[in-house]
């Protein structure tokens, strides 16, 4: 049988970046090039009602053979907007400690002063980049790691388990993974995404989430003139900013700790525009974030005059912690599995969304799994042959735990 490692390496030769900027689904269509290649292993493995839909969406059964609830596993195929996934070009280096010097000529390194992860890899296989793409762990090891579960119990049709749904969804970097997703087609009676971190983590709290445009409309007059008359548009939007609470920052917040994060601004004198997103696990906290906005803009149109803030605030997903805790089992279903293994279960608040906190209230109970990658959307990402292997064991041991 092919190697998860062989698998892994053939998905990351496929650009599937995702865009911001699309009006299409998926955003970017070479994701389905993915798509069609996945389609087409599992029907060869000889899963069931393998296809990819009109929207790239890959979908499979492996029929059951005892009594067991439906299980869904979930991968995204696309890969992130900061930084190019074309032409990736992956090396496995065997860690024995220090520096990993990822491209001599340009001078990209590894330093294992900064990247604290790496004290935990000695003695381990990586697979990592030359420093000039992002790797694809994020979620191609998640890709990987299901289509290992689903090549193992399609090998040894004697082993125990329920029904096995399968799908490989786009554009979840972008927001857009479940918008088609097909819930009631799928029929699982719960489901996985396979796209954690490090072997034995275990999400089923995210962020509740927000955005929020600040549109900023100046006066220019020639500066020679301008004395109480001028409103500097690029001034305000600074002004602006620097009324939001300092600490409450990304850079500066972990655990539970929400923030506002300035994604994006641009200025001159007539306008200006900033661009946040606001995240926390508290849906109180996150509308106070909101409000706090409000009386900002509401302060400043007071000070310069009615409309020169125009504030635009949009929901995005929410904490699927209030959908999971009404089905605990499938995070202890989990749990168990991981300690069957010999591995410590780590559940951890996901400080940012995943498919699943979407698929959750969408009725399809869906916390997330470890796929083993580190350092994701950068050029350090990394995911070693150890952690491909046990994500994919763990995945396995929940389809056969469920059929006991």
């Amino acid at each position: 049988m092919e190697s998860i490692v062989e698998r892994f390496l053939r998905y990351v030769s496929y650009d599937t970046q995702s865009s911001e900027d699309s009006d299409t689904f998926p955003s970017t269509l070479k994701q389905k090039e993915l798509g069609k290649l996945l389609a087409r292993e599992l029907e060869e493995m000889g899963a069931a009602g393998a296809h990819m839909d009109e929207w790239g969406y890959v979908y499979a059964t492996i029929p059951g053979n005892a009594p067991a609830p439906a299980i869904g596993f979930i991968a995204h195929m696309d890969t992130a907007t900061e930084l190019s996934g074309k032409d990736v070009k992956p090396r496995i280096v065997h860690y024995e400690g220090g520096d990993i010097v990822l491209n001599e000529e340009k001078g990209i390194v590894m330093r294992a002063e900064e990247f604290e992860c790496l004290q935990a890899e000695v003695g381990k296989d990586l697979i990592v980049t030359d420093g000039t793409t992002l790797l694809g762990a994020d979620d191609k090891a998640g890709v990987a790691e299901i289509m290992e579960m689903a090549a193992h119990f399609l090998a040894h049709p004697e082993i125990p388990h329920g029904t096995i749904r399968i799908a490989f969804t786009p554009d979840e970097e972008v927001g857009g993974g479940p918008e088609h997703f097909d819930v009631p087609g799928f029929g699982a009676d719960f489901g996985y995404t396979v796209d954690g971190g490090e072997v034995g983590s275990l999400n089923y709290e995210n962020f509740n989430a927000a955005s929020a445009v600040v549109e900023v409309r100046g006066k220019a007059i020639h500066p020679g003139s301008s004395k109480g008359k001028m409103i500097n548009a690029s001034l305000v939007a600074m002004e602006f900013d620097a009324m939001l609470p300092v600490g409450e920052v990304p850079a500066l917040t972990e655990g539970y700790e929400g923030f506002h994060h300035l994604t994006d601004m641009q200025g001159t004198v007539e306008s200006a525009s900033l661009h946040y997103i606001l995240r926390d696990h508290d849906r109180v906290k996150l509308e106070e974030k909101k409000a706090r906005l409000e009386k900002v803009a509401a302060y400043l149109n007071d000070k310069y005059g009615a409309g020169t803030i125009i504030l635009t605030l949009r929901d995005g997903y929410r904490n699927m912690r209030e959908k999971i805790e009404e089905n605990l089992q499938v995070v202890d279903l989990a749990k168990a599995a991981m300690q069957d293994l010999g591995i410590e279960p780590r559940v951890e608040p996901i400080r940012g969304g995943t498919d699943g906190c979407r698929l959750s209230f969408m009725g399809l109970p869906c916390p997330n799994l470890c796929a083993g990658g580190h350092n994701a959307h950068g050029k350090y990402e990394y995911v070693s042959v150890q952690s491909l292997l046990g994500c994919a064991r763990v995945l396995i041991r929940i389809a056969e735990k469920a059929a006991e």
